[in-house]
């Protein structure tokens, strides 16, 4: 089975200003990040400001956060949204910077991810945190109908979203025309492919992988802009996965292709 060439683009890049991560308060405001590990990870990330730092007495001493306020679980509770998995931890800090789209192009990274319209905060976490597991570079989002950065989806990444970089953009196919000029083989997840993941990843250099969202998967214009799109293989019992495992299977074949 061959593999169609890929498109020739002839489409400038649309660049934007950066864009800070927002929180479930006001854009570009400060934002509570909870659980052990999302708190760490942040609490040792240079480019954070940290605002606030609370803990109960014992994780305090359990993750090592010298300097912590120290509360009681309750009091730490009545900072938090509702059901905030807190773990005893938790800070206030300042949204990280986004990165434009030309800034990571040029960087030069090997695999990048572009999410059409995921809209679940946990999916979002659970994304950031195969994407650090597996090298991607940068998830790539829209500005709009794409979750804000919050405290879920921060406990969801535990620490990941510390280490991998987010570009927002406006237009997900003019992003997606863009990356391939810029030579990155461009694959959609779709489940009626022709291809397998595998082979859809079989001699690729630069590899951008698509994920749609959970309920519609990629709209038209998006698939129409990929280089090609492939499919997981699945047993018939499965119609289809949740998309942040279709993310971890996808970012698992990429990093395959590129340490084989």
């Amino acid at each position: 089975m061959s593999k169609p060439s890929p498109r020739k683009r002839t489409m400038e890049p649309r660049r934007r200003p950066a864009r800070s991560r927002g929180s479930g308060g006001p854009k570009d405001g400060p934002i509570w990040l909870w659980g052990s590990h999302a708190v760490a990870a942040a609490k040792a990330n240079p480019a954070r400001h940290i605002h606030r730092l609370v803990t109960t007495a014992n994780a305090a001493r359990r993750l090592g956060l010298d300097g912590a306020e120290i509360l009681q679980a309750k009091e730490l509770e009545r900072l938090l949204p509702r059901d905030a998995v807190h773990q005893g931890a938790a800070l206030l800090a300042d949204p990280l910077p986004s990165i434009e789209l030309g800034e990571l192009i040029e960087k030069g990274c090997e695999r990048l991810a572009v999410l059409d319209q995921v809209s679940d905060p946990h999916n979002l976490g659970a994304i950031y945190r195969s994407a650090a597991a597996f090298g991607i570079g940068g998830l790539i989002l829209q500005t709009r109908n794409a979750p804000e950065i919050t405290g879920i989806a921060a406990k969801s990444a535990a620490g990941a979203i510390e280490q991998v970089p987010e570009c927002r953009v406006v237009n997900v196919a003019r992003t997606i025309e863009t990356l391939a000029e810029a030579g990155y083989t461009v694959i959609g997840l779709a489940g009626e492919a022709s291809f397998s993941i595998a082979e859809a990843m079989a001699g690729t250099g630069k590899v951008a992988i698509v994920l749609g969202s959970e309920g519609a998967g990629l709209r038209p214009a998006v698939a129409k802009a990929c280089t090609m799109l492939a499919r997981i293989p699945m047993s018939p019992v499965m119609e289809s996965l949740n998309v942040s495992n279709a993310a971890a299977i996808a970012f698992y074949a990429a990093a395959a292709q590129h340490y084989s």
